[in-house]
Formats: C-alpha cells, structure tokens, sequence
C-alpha cells in the first residue's frame, strides 16, 4: 500500500513548485486555478510569483506560506496521478492535511487556497509578533518534554506542539515559557533546544480564537466524502467521511500534531511505501526513522518521478 505524505509551514522556499511547472501541464493547470482563488499579494504579486520569485519576506508570511505550499503540493500530487501513482492514505503535517484533504477529494482545490490563506491570517493574529515562540526538543522522548513544559509554565502556556519522532518534539507557547521549558529539558538529557524561526506559537491553545474564527469558514465550504481515508494529525484515526475530516480540521489548529502517531497508524494499516508529495524532505525523513523497513520516495522537482515510476506501485 501506498500513502502519500504531505508537507508542513516550514518546507517552503523561494522557487518551489517552479520546475514542475515548466515541465508538467497538470502542474502549470494547478498553480492557474490557485492563482484565480488567492487574488493578489502585495504589489500584485501572483500566488506563482511567490512560489516561484518570491520575494522571500513575502512568501514567509504565513498566509501566503500556507496557500503556496498547498499549491505546490497538489501540482505534484496531480503530476504522480496523472501517471498512475494514487495513493490508497494520505497524511499531511498541519498545513498539510488541506492538502491531503484535497488529494483525497474532500473539497477542492480554490476553496482549499482560499481557507488556508484565512487559517494562515488567523494564526498569526492571535499572538502578536515576539509573544509567542516554538522550539524543536531533540533527544528526549514526550514524556519528560510534557514535564520540562509543567516544570516551566508559571502560569503561562507552553505545551507539545508536534510530536513528530521518538527523540524530536516541538514545543510551542507563550515566548518566555518556551524559553523556560527549554532549559528545563535540557536539564533533564535533551541533546538540543532548536528555536524555530516562526511567526506565532502553532497548534498550543494560544491557538484558540484562531480555532474559533476558522471553524465558520471550513463549515461554509462544500465538502464530500474523500476517495480514500486521511488519518488525522489530532488523533491519528483515519477519517473516511466529510465531516469527520473537516472536524479534525478545525480541532488541530490549538491541539498538536501527532506525527510519530500518524506514522504507526499507516504503517498498521498496512502502508509499505511512502511518498511525499511537495517541497522539502522532511517527512520522508521522518518515515525513515520511524518505519525503518518501508520504502521511501519523495517527489518535488521532475528529477525525483523516474525513481518513483519505477518503484512504487500504481493503485489499480
């Protein structure tokens, strides 16, 4: 069994997306619907023009980071598809499970940009710029994060964001309490304490009124049952029907993704081979060290589909 995996806020870089267009019809196809749904950034600048020239500072911002890596995404998920390489699950990283979602058939694509553009403004607006951090804990397992994070709240949230791996969780939070929390697990083994250069404190419940402000707008769109299950980042059950997908939408904005939970779960259903679908190579990292005996691909650029073709098996 296949299941593609789909990348997170974090993966994205100026240029992204751009040689899939020039090569693939269904990529160039892909980024003229999403252009049409986002409208303009500043200057008018083209979801394309993002994805492909940047400028830097204005494709970090996180509602336009979020409609781009989207986009890039489903242009490759459509580019495998068109070649007979489907999926029989899908998973997405935060972010990401939109995109699964959309390469499931839950909803479409233009609803999709349009959606994440507002998560991506909401997220930022409910903690102001320098008052909330994240900060990735490598080298000590969930358990001792969670105390180091009791340890060091002082009234203030700090809490596990991503529990991305056995030795890798992300903490997100109030700024000082992460910064607390960080010493304080470091004091109980962890190996590093890596701030993340982002915007707010994703998927901790500074989250809440973000939550709240999406929940209407996920609520408005039209939405089916997906053609195959997303298993969930907020509790790693695979959702089969519309509604239950777009609840575990609307939960995971202040919960935290369960990745290594993902993981087990599609390896228990009985996933062997991983493909993940946009920019970067994290996921497929993670699936190494996770699911050590599958087969791992990721697919970006055009260079990465010959090996793909070869070795992963169409869905029939």
């Amino acid at each position: 069994m296949i299941a593609f995996l789909f990348p997170g806020q974090g993966s994205q870089e100026v240029g992204m997306g751009r040689a899939l267009a020039q090569v693939f019809v269904e990529a160039r196809a892909t980024f003229e619907e999403a252009d049409a749904a986002f409208g303009d950034a500043p200057e008018g600048r083209s979801l394309q023009t993002l994805c492909f020239k940047g400028p830097e500072d204005q494709l970090m911002l996180t509602e336009h980071t979020q409609p781009a890596m989207l986009t890039v995404s489903i242009a490759a998920a459509r580019v495998l598809a068109s070649r007979g390489i489907q999926p029989d699950l899908v998973a997405g990283h935060s972010l990401g499970e939109y995109s699964a979602n959309v390469a499931a058939g839950t909803f479409g694509l233009a609803d999709a940009v349009r959606v994440v553009r507002r998560r991506g403004r909401y997220m930022q607006e409910a903690v102001p710029v320098g008052q909330g951090a994240m900060a990735a804990i490598l080298g000590l397992d969930v358990a001792a994060v969670r105390r180091a994070c009791e340890d060091a709240a002082q009234g203030e949230v700090v809490s596990p964001a991503n529990i991305n791996s056995p030795d890798q969780v992300v903490i997100a939070g109030a700024t000082a309490a992460v910064r607390r929390a960080g010493a304080r697990a470091k004091a109980l083994g962890a190996k590093r304490v890596v701030p993340l250069p982002v915007s707010a404190p994703f998927h901790c419940a500074l989250m809440k009124p973000a939550e709240e402000r999406l929940a209407p707008d996920l609520g408005a769109i039209a939405v089916q049952d997906p053609r195959v299950a997303i298993v969930a980042n907020v509790d790693a059950k695979p959702k089969r029907e519309g509604g239950a997908a777009i609840d575990a939408l609307v939960r995971q904005v202040s919960l935290p993704v369960l990745w290594e939970a993902v993981m087990h779960r599609l390896a228990s259903e009985g996933v062997t081979t991983y493909v993940e679908v946009g920019p970067g190579r994290v996921l497929s990292g993670l699936a190494r060290k996770i699911h050590k005996d599958a087969a791992v691909y990721a697919f970006g650029a055009p260079e990465d589909l010959d090996s793909i073709l070869a070795h992963a098996r169409p869905v029939r």
